[in-house]
């Protein structure tokens, strides 16, 4: 029994159509959200990048649906806005929000005028903010000086259970370092096979908690269409890390991916015009453990991929709702 969300793309869409297309998500059968969390697009062609967390509220109160945002923590935001960011959503909408949380990517980040940091660095201030935040949803009152600074903050609104904090990681050992902290893992689509070694590196290390898998899609009602789709709005993401965190700009996204081709971005988007494709891969995904499946239509015509998935694709899947949240903390 998996659960099937739609994704919410800030990069591509205006806000307001987001909520529209989430409105009209939840009616035609997905029964989940999440969402991405920039401060830039990845390309000039994708045009948007609303603030997150302004639509939280308004699409938490306009839906049923449960909803997560992958956020990273540390140096755009300080944890203990986060903190009281997440802790407000679910004290309003109990057991119907998480946060994954990860290192970050320059493109964003930079826009503090702080250096960017190298990755073990970043892996160390992420889980000091995880710490911090945690212990400001249990209502600690909270200093800090390390890699981040805290000032006796304290939480006066909380929920009565806090949200999931899962760790966002798409290698396996990104996946196993996370085990120690995370309450569960999200990450993207790769192959099988890769999808396979992330799965196992996070559960062979003692991670617990929902298993957790975006995946981009291409859907349009010929093959060249939705290879022409993929190819102009997600060219821009195919590139393996360290590039895509060390990147500092939509610029330099837009000049790396010059000589990418159309068949490139097949090893990032599920492209297709045959829904029953679709079907057979998202069943492969789900066999490897994956509690959560996500959908992002990387076009901009979400109506059509919405009714599409919802009438031919969802029905051929064991979609069941998400369960209100009840994460095991991890120490």
């Amino acid at each position: 029994m998996t659960v099937i969300g739609w994704h919410a793309s800030h990069e591509q869409l205006h806000p307001k159509d987001l909520l529209i297309a989430l409105q009209h998500a939840e009616k035609a059968g997905f029964t989940a959200a999440m969402c991405s969390d920039h401060f830039a697009p990845w390309s000039e062609r994708q045009g948007h990048s609303g603030f997150a967390w302004s639509w939280l509220g308004a699409a938490l109160q306009a839906t049923e649906l449960p909803i997560g945002i992958v956020n990273a923590p540390g140096q755009r935001y300080h944890p203990a806005i986060i903190a009281q960011a997440v802790g407000t959503l679910e004290a309003m909408f109990p057991g119907r929000f998480w946060a994954a949380l990860g290192s970050g990517e320059a493109m964003n980040e930079h826009i503090t005028g702080d250096a960017w940091p190298r990755k073990e660095h970043r892996n160390e201030r992420l889980q000091e903010s995880v710490a911090v935040m945690r212990a400001l949803l249990a209502g600690e009152e909270v200093s800090h000086d390390g890699h981040i600074t805290v000032d006796r903050a304290r939480l006066w609104t909380r929920p009565d259970t806090p949200p999931p904090l899962l760790a966002a990681a798409v290698s396996p050992q990104t996946a196993a370092w996370a085990a120690k902290w995370a309450d569960g893992l999200a990450t993207v689509n790769q192959s099988v096979d890769a999808l396979r070694d992330v799965v196992e590196a996070y559960r062979g290390a003692g991670g617990t908690g929902p298993l957790v898998l975006q995946v981009h899609v291409s859907y349009a009602a010929s093959e060249d269409e939705a290879l022409q789709i993929a190819h102009d709005q997600w060219r821009t993401n195919v590139f393996s890390p360290p590039l895509c965190w060390d990147l500092d700009s939509v610029e330099a996204f837009d000049i790396a991916s010059k000589h990418v081709t159309p068949n490139d971005v097949r090893g990032s988007v599920l492209i297709s015009s045959d829904l029953g494709e679709y079907v057979d891969q998202l069943k492969e995904f789900i066999a490897l453990g994956f509690d959560e499946v996500y959908l992002h239509q990387v076009g901009s015509d979400q109506r059509s991929f919405i009714e599409a998935f919802g009438e031919h694709v969802l029905p051929r899947l064991t979609v069941t709702a998400k369960a209100e949240a009840t994460p095991e903390v991890v120490a």
